[in-house]
């Protein structure tokens, strides 16, 4: 299979590099896009107002590398576009390991979820994958579960749909298990905190700590990560609630 990698943590990171040895040793053919340094939390944004600047180079493994000045999914757009015309078909496109877990409400925000989605947009299965710590040691459980979706899942995933996958940042041995699971809350504790920038001007720099929940089931993510499980969640691009459509034609609002 030819797989393009992305992430938002940037193409040196050490997520990305223990994704491409799995995919690697389990037969694919790797090509990556993927940002030149941090984009975190940068969501499904895209660059439209300058340049992208992009510059192919080496990556062990890769048999094409690309970093680019832009967001995950820029990097998932032009990626594609590049390789299509080198006559490359990409057959899946995986985003991540992602330093830090990407669970319930907090994917809207997610770089790494993002890229997933573009990748599902621009037509071909995607999948997420990252692990529970922005200081992530432990990736060979979130590798294993990438390389098994990989195998699994041929044909099997719609093109709107996208695979999160989220690991807790522990040896294997010590993760309770995998759930399947659906999106959840993902609440903080949260503050801006003042700062004093250079100029003189008053700034803010936004932090918190992610609420602990009680009495919840653990068929949601952030209650199975919480209680020391791996998840697994499809996740669907279109975000219509059409429960409300008839609701919503009641009001009848004119012309």
């Amino acid at each position: 299979m030819n797989i393009l990698l992305a992430n938002d943590d940037g193409i040196g990171s050490q997520g990305i590099r223990a994704l491409v040895d799995a995919l690697l040793a389990a037969g694919a053919d790797i090509y990556m896009c993927a940002p030149d340094g941090q984009r975190s939390t940068s969501g499904h944004s895209i660059t439209v107002s300058e340049d992208i600047i992009a510059e192919e180079t080496e990556f062990e493994g890769a048999k094409f590398a690309m970093k680019l000045s832009g967001t995950p999914a820029d990097c998932v757009k032009l990626g594609m576009m590049v390789l299509r015309e080198k006559g490359v078909k990409i057959d899946m496109l995986y985003s991540g390991i992602n330093h830090g877990g990407n669970l319930g409400t907090d994917t809207f925000y997610s770089g790494t979820v993002s890229a997933a989605i573009e990748g599902s947009i621009c037509g071909v299965p995607s999948v997420a994958v990252s692990v529970n710590s922005h200081k992530a040691a432990h990736f060979e459980y979130a590798c294993h579960l990438a390389v098994e979706v990989m195998e699994k899942t041929q044909g099997k995933i719609s093109l709107d749909t996208v695979i999160n996958i989220n690991t807790p940042d522990m040896p294997l041995e010590s993760i309770k298990g995998l759930k399947y699971t659906t999106l959840g809350k993902r609440e903080y504790k949260e503050f801006f905190a003042p700062v004093e920038l250079q100029d003189g001007r008053k700034g803010y720099r936004y932090n918190g700590d992610p609420v602990v929940y009680e009495g919840l089931p653990n068929s949601i993510d952030v209650i199975a990560m919480q209680e020391g499980y791996a998840t697994i969640t499809p996740l669907h691009r279109d975000l219509t609630d059409y429960d409300a459509i008839d609701e919503v034609k009641k009001w009848r609002i004119d012309k």
